[in-house]
């Protein structure tokens, strides 16, 4: 954006100690959009003083955070929101310029192989074992349990390039690859896991909530491993939670999204960093189903 007489007036007023002050000048600034962060970079890059850097990255980011909540709403209000777009806005909270065509090429390329694989006489099991053998094998992906201290498990594209994923992120690549390829695996709601489930038919989301399907068995994303109805039972059991129709339900596109970025916000947890925890809570809700 063209430097102008206004911009410059309210960027000479960044290092005003009034804090009110201060807050009518970033609200202003903040009304240019994101046409002002060339100007802002260049002032930070020309500024000696840190304490105003701190404020231009702020402001940066406060211009970046607005943008994202923009488009996680239209995302969100799309007849069909698509979980890998979900997930790669989710990732440009950390990273605002990220690019999805790369992601988006990775995961067309691995599930051209699997498609090369499969075919009309391949069994649901045989269908996943030829998944698992290109997502886990070809690929290369791993994954571990969810932990706060690891937030780049949560990032999509850095799951993709570091190829080590959480349930959640790797759950997301696995469900995305099997929409692509007309296969009916959806994120179930069991408590304190994010599993998958194969049913035996597809799950219309558009209409009211229905149980009047089947799940031929369950898929942990870490590593593909396959659960039986009985082993599920068994789990719900040995933590002693009483089964409910509302755990075997497909989870939307929606619901998935809200909570990547609800976990997110708990790698956020010290007083320095509460603020993003906020913001992704606020995210959260954006996209609640």
């Amino acid at each position: 954006m063209r430097e102008t007489k206004e911009i410059n007036a309210l960027f000479h007023l960044l290092d005003d100690p009034d804090q009110e002050v201060y807050d009518t000048v970033a609200s202003k600034i903040l009304l240019f959009g994101k046409e002002i962060i060339p100007n802002l970079e260049h002032l930070w890059e020309t500024t000696l003083d840190e304490g105003i850097q701190e404020r231009i990255e702020m402001l940066i980011h406060r211009v970046h955070y607005m943008d994202l909540q923009e488009a996680l709403t239209d995302w969100s209000n799309s007849e069909t929101p698509d979980l890998m777009k979900g997930a790669i806005l989710a990732a440009r909270y950390q990273f605002p310029d990220l690019s999805p065509a790369p992601i988006v090429a990775e995961i067309e390329r691995i599930k051209r192989n699997i498609w090369l694989e499969l075919n009309n006489y391949l069994t649901p099991l045989e269908q996943i074992n030829v998944l698992n053998s290109m997502i886990y094998n070809y690929f290369g992906l791993k994954g571990e349990e969810i932990s706060y201290q690891r937030k780049n498990q949560f990032f999509i594209n850095q799951v993709i390039e570091g190829k080590k994923g959480n349930p959640v992120t790797n759950g997301i690549i696995y469900q995305s690859l099997c929409a692509m390829l007309d296969l009916p695996v959806y994120a179930v709601n069991i408590p304190r896991q994010f599993i998958l489930a194969y049913y035996d038919s597809f799950y219309d989301f558009s209409g009211p909530e229905n149980d009047d399907f089947r799940i031929l068995f369950f898929i942990d994303p870490i590593q593909g491993q396959i659960y039986t109805q009985q082993d599920v039972e068994t789990y719900f059991r040995r933590v002693a939670v009483q089964p409910l129709p509302s755990y075997y339900r497909p989870q939307s596109n929606k619901r998935i999204i809200q909570f990547l970025l609800e976990e997110l916000g708990k790698c956020f947890q010290n007083d320095k960093d509460q603020y993003r925890h906020d913001e992704l809570l606020n995210l959260a809700q954006i996209v609640q189903p």
